[in-house]
């Protein structure tokens, strides 16, 4: 069974290294067959989003699913269609072009009746590669715990099987080691969905980010955006659920000398700051380990081609090591993918916690 699993590792590993040199945001692999391998454009084009979902290139030509364009402008009103419509880059189409160089590259710009691209955007509302990787995921999600809680109503008092089996010690993990320790007896059911959401999104996310073929390949959580989303909801529901006390001690700081808050109210500031730096550090935190993850991997795979432009038989000599090292990072990459969605399940956890503890008034003494 380890010899059929390498076997397949390694299938997938070397389908992943064709799969993503010519990946969404480049142009077709014919075109660029005379260009110098630019390392820069082949990291950044695969790990950023795209109107298009890459699947092969054969025989010189790619092979990509289309995903629909929404797209709103003054001039053009409103325009729903299919990004096949781009032809990989080489036609317009109802005035729209979307762009693979330059300083509005994986973007569609407006051109007016000259033919010159105009200065303001359309508003693009598209349904990108990564929100078709998002509604994936909340299938599976929906999916697995509907099929969860069936089994429940079904086998109740008996010893769970199957997925209840899998997904129950990961639940009462979070429960007992994360929501409980973290918001206190009383109130941490009412947080439980939230945390088990977030927890099994990024992780979900994260495993088939690592995956080389479709479903699996959009870079879902090293996405600024969506993690800047995640932390904006752990944000929301810390600062409408928190207590007086969370607010006085930001306001009027206890155990701190009074010339900290009046007349300059600096205490009161920085803890205010400190309000605003959370969120931050959840968003980055996701943010850059999924990402840098992602970058060394593609770093590696860079220097087969980096050397191949050079000498054929230094580029098989490095492959070798590439190769090793590419593995290691993937299966590094595994455990950052856990990792990180429970640190950030923790972490959301610890802020909502702080925010509705309630302080005695021995303890203000």
């Amino acid at each position: 069974m380890r010899k059929i699993f390498r076997i397949v590792f390694a299938l997938l590993l070397l389908f992943s290294v064709q799969n993503t040199f010519a990946e969404e945001n480049h142009e077709p692999a014919h075109a660029a067959s005379n260009e110098k391998f630019n390392a820069g454009n082949f990291i950044f084009d695969h790990i950023s989003d795209s109107h298009y979902w890459h699947i092969i290139t054969w025989k010189g030509k790619d092979v990509a699913l289309p995903l629909p364009v929404i797209l709103y402008s003054s001039n053009s009103g409103l325009s729903v269609f299919m990004s096949g419509k781009f032809h990989h880059g080489h036609s317009d189409y109802k005035n729209f072009r979307l762009m693979f160089e330059g300083e509005n590259k994986g973007k569609i710009i407006e051109l007016g009746t000259d033919g010159h691209a105009l200065e303001s955007l359309p508003l693009d509302l598209s349904i990108t590669k990564n929100v078709v990787a998002i509604f994936f995921s909340l299938a599976i999600m929906l999916w697995v715990f509907l099929s969860v809680a069936k089994a429940y109503v079904r086998r109740k008092g008996q010893a769970p099987t199957g997925l209840q089996n899998f997904i129950e010690p990961v639940i009462v993990f979070i429960r007992d080691e994360v929501a409980r320790p973290s918001i206190g007896e009383k109130k941490y059911e009412r947080y439980l969905p939230y945390l088990l959401m977030v927890f099994f999104f990024i992780l979900l996310n994260n495993l088939l980010g690592l995956v080389p073929i479709i479903p699996g390949g959009a870079n879902v959580t090293g996405n600024i955006t969506i993690t800047l989303f995640l932390a904006l909801c752990t944000f929301l529901i810390t600062n409408i659920s928190a207590g007086k006390d969370y607010w006085k001690h930001i306001i009027n700081t206890p155990g701190v000398p009074w010339w900290l808050k009046i007349p300059l109210p600096i205490m009161p500031f920085v803890e205010f700051l400190g309000v605003l730096t959370k969120p931050f550090a959840l968003m980055i935190r996701l943010f850059a380990n999924i990402t840098a993850g992602h970058i060394i991997a593609l770093a590696f795979f860079s220097l087969i081609f980096f050397f191949a432009e050079m000498n054929v038989a230094v580029s098989y000599g490095v492959s070798v090591v590439t190769l090793a090292f590419t593995i290691f990072m993937t299966c590094l990459e595994l455990l950052v993918a856990f990792v990180q969605a429970f640190v950030f399940t923790l972490l959301s956890a610890v802020f909502i916690g702080m925010a509705i503890e309630e302080h005695h008034a021995a303890e203000h003494h």
